[in-house]
């Protein structure tokens, strides 16, 4: 693959443009309290680039409480989450967003890439109005749209027709496991942002988002 080919970049969100992630961690450190799940780094990690319901049926699988609790619920416990996910979120500002990204996002713009959101949140859009980056984003996925959640690829697919364009003409980057799945399994070049060890199925793998850069990335292709 040819850098210069490259005309979209597609983004998860949490862990990625913004701490959300932190957010999403502390929400649903919540639930598993009240549920009575221990909460573990292990478990934490496991509801990283995956819907509400899903990180929900994680947590009370942690401690096999699945059938402890009906539908209805399982509904309001994932409701009282959201309730004080968004709650954090009205108190966000540019001070939230991760080191490197607007000044990555601004060079993007600069060269004429187009943007896309794909991230299995659906306030992902208010995280952004709240961190002032929302003009930089021509397309956001609607993931109550979806009928697949990651690792299926159907979310980072979905960005790339967005952005009239072909998979292998766009970038994908995640800072999650399944999330890495789904992008690959879209056909689109995979870039990781965390352990390389962990994020060991992406096509390159950056420590953090300061080194998440053009020049970097091109540099990585022209090694290929």
């Amino acid at each position: 693959m040819e850098f210069e080919n490259i005309k979209g970049v597609i983004f998860d969100l949490d862990g990625v443009i913004s701490n959300t992630s932190r957010l999403h961690s502390d929400a649903w450190h919540q639930v598993a309290d009240k549920v009575g799940t221990e909460w573990t780094e292990s478990l934490s990690n496991k509801l990283k680039g995956v819907s509400r319901m899903e990180s929900l049926e994680l947590i009370l699988q942690a401690s096999s409480l699945e059938s402890h609790y009906n539908d209805q619920q399982k509904q309001e416990l994932a409701h009282d989450k959201n309730k004080d996910y968004l709650r954090r979120v009205e108190n966000m500002t540019k001070n939230d967003i991760l080191p490197g990204i607007e000044s990555f996002l601004e060079s993007l713009k600069q060269n004429h890439y187009g943007l896309a959101l794909a991230s299995a949140s659906k306030n992902s859009a208010r995280v952004l109005e709240k961190t002032g980056l929302s003009h930089y984003f021509s397309e956001i996925v609607d993931p109550t749209k979806l009928s697949k959640g990651k690792p299926d690829p159907e979310i980072f697919a979905t960005a790339a027709k967005l952005l009239r364009l072909a998979p292998e003409k766009c970038l994908g980057i995640e800072d999650a496991v399944m999330g890495i799945r789904s992008i690959n399994a879209a056909n689109i070049f995979s870039i990781g942002i965390g352990d390389k060890n962990i994020l060991n199925e992406a096509g390159i793998v950056f420590e953090n988002t300061e080194l998440l850069t053009l020049s970097n990335i091109r540099s990585h292709f022209d090694k290929k």
